[in-house]
């Protein structure tokens, strides 16, 4: 790894995913998890913050080595709860089966080159009745997005570390043996839909409902 991808890509990178509006997105999910916790990417660690000590018993952060763990030490170090961080890839964890009760994925899923194999881990790792807790961009539902989506995501995605502005989180999680329970999919406000349309919600590694997703779409304007 370069200068600039160790000490200067990690800052970037933090000081985007810090945006508010992508803040206030992590608020709205990252609390409700509980009991021993993986977070898949946790990257710089800026999901730390929003986590509820009094619900977690013990959080491990998956990250590869790709420089952002320094900051997330850092935050690791302010808050009530243990956290050890494998810096390993998340398609293929070394973790035992059924040890999390939660998992979290936040603005992750876009850039994991093998994202079936991660989502199939991520599976392996929770248990029976435990929940997945996502949010994402991703695929617009909207048909005149989605296709310029796919058209910029060739040249988008080695300029942004992998990501794609097309995959569409809900259902490759479906693909990959979960069942919706909640699923929100909208555009935050000041954010464009190309790069900022959201995918919000929980899963279980378990059908709770007969057909497909299971959870109706929620469509915010």
């Amino acid at each position: 790894m370069g200068f600039y991808s160790t000490h200067i890509a990690p800052h970037v990178l933090d000081a985007v995913c810090s945006f508010r509006s992508l803040t206030a997105q992590r608020q709205r999910i990252v609390p409700a998890a509980h009991g021993t916790v993986v977070e898949i990417g946790i990257g710089t660690g800026l999901n730390l913050v929003h986590y509820d000590p009094a619900r977690v018993e013990r959080l491990i952060g998956v990250n590869p080595p790709d420089g952002l763990q320094r900051l997330a030490d850092r935050r690791a170090g302010a808050v009530g709860f243990p956290v050890d961080i494998l810096a390993e890839s998340a398609e293929a964890m070394s973790l035992p089966d059924a040890i999390a009760d939660t998992v979290v994925v936040t603005y992750t899923l876009c850039s994991i080159p093998d994202v079936e194999a991660a989502i199939a881990e991520m599976r392996r790792i929770l248990k029976p009745d435990g929940r997945l807790l996502f949010c994402e961009h991703g695929r617009s539902d909207d048909p005149f997005v989605a296709l310029w989506q796919d058209r910029l995501t060739p040249v988008w995605r080695p300029m942004a570390g992998g990501c794609h502005l097309n995959r569409n989180p809900a259902e490759l999680l479906v693909a990959g043996g979960f069942t919706l329970d909640r699923h929100e999919a909208f555009t935050p406000k000041g954010v464009p839909s190309l790069v900022g349309f959201h995918h919000l919600g929980s899963a279980c590694p378990t059908p709770l409902h007969p057909h497909g997703l299971g959870a109706a779409v929620v469509r915010r304007p």
